[in-house]
C-alpha cells in the first residue's frame, strides 16, 4: 500500500472539513471502526472531541495505540 496521502471529507461537530492521511492510516481507521460498529465518520468524531492538537495526528496515534490494543 503506497504511502500517499489521501485527502477526505467528514462531518465534525456538525462542521464538513477535510482530513489528510496516508492510505494505510485510512485502511487501519475503517478496520476498527468496523470492530467498534461504528462508522469511520462517528470514529473520527469521536477522536475529535478527545484530541487536544491537529486532527490528522490525533486519528494517527488513535490508529497506532488501536492497532498495538492500547485501545
Amino acid at each position: 500500500m503506497p504511502a500517499t496521502l489521501r485527502k477526505r471529507s467528514v462531518v465534525v461537530a456538525g462542521h464538513r472539513t477535510s482530513v489528510s492521511l496516508e492510505t494505510a492510516f485510512w485502511a487501519a481507521l475503517k478496520e476498527l471502526a468496523a470492530q467498534r460498529g461504528v462508522s469511520v465518520n462517528r470514529l473520527i468524531a469521536d477522536i475529535d472531541r478527545t484530541r487536544t492538537g491537529n486532527l490528522s495526528s490525533a486519528i494517527r496515534v488513535f490508529v497506532l495505540e488501536g492497532i498495538r490494543g492500547e485501545r
